[in-house]
């Protein structure tokens, strides 16, 4: 009772919330759910039902084929061919049967068929089966077809993975990512994190442009900028003989992206830091530098983790920036690109492309969930207080 009207305390906004966050989480999960688990299931299994039937096991019709006249048998005044439907098939079973296309289920294992002329056929739930006749099997009833509903048990395998990772090229475009995507997530924290402390505490000439030129950049569309910054990048190469196809190029160029976001939040929480614990660190005779590494940077780190989350999953879900910097050759080609080849060359093969997703999503969901309790709060950092 005392649950009850606790629940009934809630106001309606907090209690709306509530029931979108919990819409969000569901939508996320049952999607994400499906794939790891489409990921670990058979082939065979995967292309006939849902991922949802996965614990059910599965049905799947074949077509078969009956014995030969020369292995019937005489049973009073009738012939029998005898034989099993399964044969090299151990674990699975008979649900329905039937002799023709059109009703491949016609009768259920365990039934009787008639099949006119003094014809009829048996199929057990264990796939034997026998066919009888009153009169001895011509050659004309030979190799007779029939088709089998066989009802399999749920199989899972990490078959798919290691397909994925040694045979399809993920393994190689994996480290690939991971040497993009930790660079470009450090390098910009980096910089970021020293021209938020000057635009915060620092005072210089031109510090409220630099502040407002600053959030003009978040609005830059990437589109419009990456193919000047592409050429200026090909021309300093070429002045220094550098290839133009290099990890330093993409690790500029996510760093030159991600810059005014991390610049943005980052200032937002140093500026809102206590100004006391500044002061009185400038008393005792501490400069900048010792200040920013001292002070400021572990006090700082629920904002370098937040941006930490969305510069690194950003950058390991880009394909337009690794196109174009790196190129899509096989020996840089980064995850997202192998994923998307796999589309055109293996569009069929849906455990292949689970087992790849799965395998695209699980860094970034360990990052997340990480790093996920300091991201509300260096969010929220400066909300209230401000430089």
């Amino acid at each position: 009772m005392t649950l009850a009207r606790d629940f009934f305390k809630i106001g309606p906004a907090r209690l709306f919330v509530h029931f979108v966050v919990l819409v969000i989480v569901i939508l996320w999960l049952i999607p994400t759910l499906g794939i790891f688990i489409s990921a670990l299931r058979d082939k065979d299994q995967l292309v006939v039902s849902g991922w949802w039937t996965a614990f059910a096991g599965s049905s799947r019709t074949v077509a078969s084929r009956l014995g030969q006249p020369d292995q019937q048998k005489q049973e009073g005044a009738t012939y029998v061919i005898a034989g099993n439907v399964l044969e090299g098939q151990e674990g699975r079973s008979v649900r329905a049967f039937g002799t023709r296309v059109q009703q491949p289920a016609a009768y259920s294992a365990g039934e009787t068929a008639d099949l006119g002329d003094g014809v009829s056929l048996l199929v057990n739930s264990d796939g034997s089966y026998r066919y009888i006749k009153n009169a001895p099997f011509g050659p004309d009833d030979g190799g007779r077809r029939v088709y089998v509903s066989i009802a399999t048990p749920p199989e899972f395998t990490m078959q798919n993975y290691r397909t994925v990772l040694t045979g399809e090229g993920i393994g190689q475009s994996f480290i690939n990512s991971l040497t993009v995507t930790i660079p470009a997530t450090i390098i910009p924290i980096l910089i970021a994190a020293f021209a938020a402390y000057a635009l915060s505490w620092m005072d210089f000439p031109g510090r409220a442009l630099l502040i407002a030129l600053v959030v003009g950049l978040i609005v830059v569309p990437l589109q419009m900028s990456l193919i000047p910054l592409l050429r200026l990048y090909n021309m300093v190469g070429a002045a220094f003989d550098a290839p133009s196809k290099t990890y330093l190029g993409i690790w500029l160029a996510h760093t030159a992206f991600g810059m005014p976001l991390a610049i943005y939040l980052l200032r937002a929480y140093i500026a809102g830091l206590p100004k006391e614990i500044i002061e009185s660190a400038r008393v005792d005779g501490a400069s900048d530098f010792e200040i920013f590494v001292r002070i400021v940077l572990p006090l700082s780190f629920p904002a370098l983790a937040s941006f930490a989350i969305f510069q690194f999953l950003w950058v390991w879900n880009d394909l337009l920036v690794a196109m174009v910097f790196l190129g899509t050759d096989r020996q840089h080609l980064v995850l997202t690109g192998a994923l998307n080849a796999l589309l055109g060359s293996r569009g069929g093969n849906w455990e292949i492309l689970t087992a790849s997703a799965f395998v695209t999503i699980i860094i970034p969901l360990l990052v997340f969930f990480g790093l996920q309790r300091y991201l509300v709060r260096g969010l929220l950092a400066g909300s209230v207080k401000g430089g």
